[in-house]
């Protein structure tokens, strides 16, 4: 029934790692449930004919009948194409026109993006030559004024134009020309659409192409507005110098004819940039330039300008680019929404990292901001904030075992973080002895304060049950008690990430114990089975009880019901027992407690066991099996 109602609807499913939620520091990893949901429907007996009924087309509404049509047309018309789809190719076909359009908005490396240019679904055997006149009716340029360049991947990953069709390739087929490029199966074939425009914008016959021609590409940076964008391409000859063609990138970029450029070769940028000078008195052929290359200049600069400017140059500014990445920033408290997005560097320092994150949330100062990095597996915080400066960069904060992140968690404190990480910030629960509710307080004190200092702390904070009342510090995990904290210990050895730590009221029959008491520990427990042996399994809240030498275990049942307030109909179910190394043995009413429990062993080993049924509401998965038995209210306070 559980499975029916609560587990087959997907979402995602809560599991912890430490067993004391709503006290601290629990680590929750949710995972996303894959499973189906199901509709239960129930009609009347009477109803069935009716409901059950033979359904023609004229019962259903028209615009459903419309919808459904449209819908099965669909259906049909991706079957014909997916069966046929080994006799068409797919043509992409790039020009000046995309390149102007793309370059400095959509891309910045490379020339352009294929998946954003006009596209054609040709039969292979098409005549090439009729492709063309395809392409005149799209793009309203004649056939005689059409030179089509195939692109080729080069070895470190870049994509540019090659060479030209010949007129022999041009009289092939489509899927012939496409096998020119590409010998994997189905692959699109991509071209470069040369063409000339006149002054009045018509075009006009392309020049001819000799051989020592090479075909090159430009853009212009502008370092002031960080700005690039492409103005066109020339024909060079092999043994020519850049210097020979000074005035006309000028014009190009609409600058006087003597102006001073620094040029510059885009080479590639995965897995890193290389953007290099190009000498203007070396030959084209000597710097290694072919079809296809793209060249950026720019402005020459004084050194005063470049100092100030973040990209002064094309390859820093290539670098800049290549580094960027959009940041989701969440709310520490809630993981799993994103607050706003940034465009960030992943070379930018910390101080710029939280200037921006602090410009966003309109907080005066950017030290007061603290982030914490991204668990790239479980999707979660990392269960520690990044420190104050403690690392270079925007990369060192996404990474996580070699995984990029894109997701960074904020919070907002009420004091610089610098000031704050002078403090030890310590999470403790405390359990008012009068009305018996849990509290969590945040205490900060300098590192070098002690459990004493702790203490004093809670007891500003918290409700006691009267002024005079001496508190303690216990260190609880998994439904134990593991440690009663010295009031000297240093504060800052104290490790609060995976356990619990708990002040309570001193009990007055515990502060004056004798020879002939006992300080024992008290731990609620479930006998479960497991792989056909029984196995203790600890829920509930454990706490500290004084007990007599000769006080039987029928006296300290009554003061046991009294302190935990159990109904007497509930309490006479519970079975009570001396457990040692994971070992119950059931204890009679008549048994002496002083006897039975003289631990030879660590404290958390040997306790008196309260054997019962877990009474906790059972809301959710794992997320509150490890509740008290009896909860009241949590409240936290910082």
């Amino acid at each position: 029934m559980k499975m029916a109602l609560e587990e087959l609807y997907g979402g995602e499913e809560e599991h912890l790692m430490q067993a004391n939620p709503g006290i601290n520091n629990t680590t929750h990893f949710k995972f996303t449930k894959h499973s189906n949901a199901y509709m239960l429907v129930y009609i009347r007996e009477s109803d069935k004919d009716k409901i059950m009924c033979q359904v023609e087309e004229k019962d259903i509404a028209e615009h459903l009948r419309e919808r459904l049509k449209r819908e099965q047309e669909e259906k049909e018309q991706k079957k014909k194409e997916k069966a046929e789809a080994h006799l068409y190719s797919i043509v992409k076909v790039a020009c000046d026109e995309d390149f102007n359009w793309q370059i400095g908005k959509h891309v910045f490396f490379d020339l352009v993006d294929h998946d954003k240019v006009r596209s054609f679904r040709v039969q292979k055997l098409m005549p090439f030559n009729i492709f063309k006149e395809e392409v005149a009716k799209e793009f309203g340029i004649p056939v005689q004024f059409q030179r089509f360049w195939l692109w080729a991947k080069r070895q470190n990953h870049t994509y540019r134009p090659s060479r030209p069709l010949t007129h022999f390739e041009e009289a092939q087929t489509v899927g012939h020309v496409r096998d020119l490029c590409n010998k994997v199966q189905n692959a699109e074939l991509k071209l470069f659409l040369e063409l000339e425009l006149g002054p009045d914008l018509r075009p006009i016959t392309l020049p001819d192409r000799v051989k020592d021609d090479i075909l090159l590409f430009f853009k212009l940076y502008d370092p002031e507005k960080e700005e690039l964008r492409y103005v066109g391409r020339l024909f060079v000859k092999d043994v020519g110098k850049p210097i020979d063609i000074l005035t006309k990138l000028n014009e190009m970029a609409g600058y006087a004819p003597d102006e001073d450029i620094e040029i510059y070769e885009e080479i590639k940028f995965d897995p890193s940039v290389m953007c290099e000078h190009i000498n203007k008195m070396s030959t084209f052929k000597s710097s290694q330039l072919e079809d296809g290359d793209i060249v950026c200049f720019q402005k020459s600069l004084p050194a005063e300008v470049s100092q100030r400017l973040r990209c002064p140059n094309v390859p820093s500014f290539f670098e800049y680019r290549h580094n960027l990445q959009v940041i989701h920033f969440r709310p520490l408290d809630k993981p799993k929404e994103d607050a706003f997005c940034l465009q960030l560097s992943k070379l930018d320092t910390y101080d710029e990292v939280v200037e921006r994150a602090a410009q966003q949330l309109g907080v005066d100062d950017p030290s007061k901001i603290r982030l914490t990095s991204n668990n790239s597996y479980s999707q979660q915080p990392k269960p520690h904030p990044i420190k104050y400066r403690g690392v270079d960069n925007l990369l060192d904060m996404l990474l996580h075992y070699n995984q990029t992140s894109d997701i960074l968690y904020y919070e907002v404190l009420d004091m610089p973080l610098p000031e704050l990480q002078g403090l030890r910030t310590l999470k403790v629960a405390f359990r008012n002895a009068a009305n018996n509710e849990m509290d969590i307080h945040n205490i900060r004190l300098p590192k070098e304060s002690t459990v004493s200092d702790v203490l004093d702390d809670v007891r500003m904070k918290a409700k006691l049950s009267h002024p005079e009342a001496e508190l303690r510090l216990l260190e609880v995990f998994t439904h134990r008690i593991y440690k009663i904290f010295s009031s000297s210990e240093k504060i800052e050895s104290i490790n609060d990430n995976y356990w619990t730590l708990r002040a309570e009221e001193i009990p007055e029959e515990e502060k004056n114990l004798g020879p002939h008491d006992c300080l024992i520990h008290v731990y609620h427990f479930m006998n479960e089975e497991n792989q056909n042996q029984m196995k203790i399994q600890n829920f509930g809240d454990p706490f500290l009880l004084a007990i007599h030498e000769d006080e039987t275990l029928a006296h300290i049942k009554t003061r046991l019901q009294k302190r935990l307030l159990v109904p007497d109909e509930e309490f006479s179910k519970w079975k009570f027992a001396s457990v040692s190394q994971g070992r119950a043995e059931y204890l009679e009413d008549s048994d002496i407690l002083f006897a039975r429990l003289q631990r030879s062993g660590v404290a958390w080993e040997q306790y008196l066991g309260l054997e019962h049924i877990d009474n906790t509401p059972k809301r959710s998965t794992a997320a509150n099996q490890y509740r008290p038995p009896y909860e009241k209210a949590v409240k936290i306070y910082n």
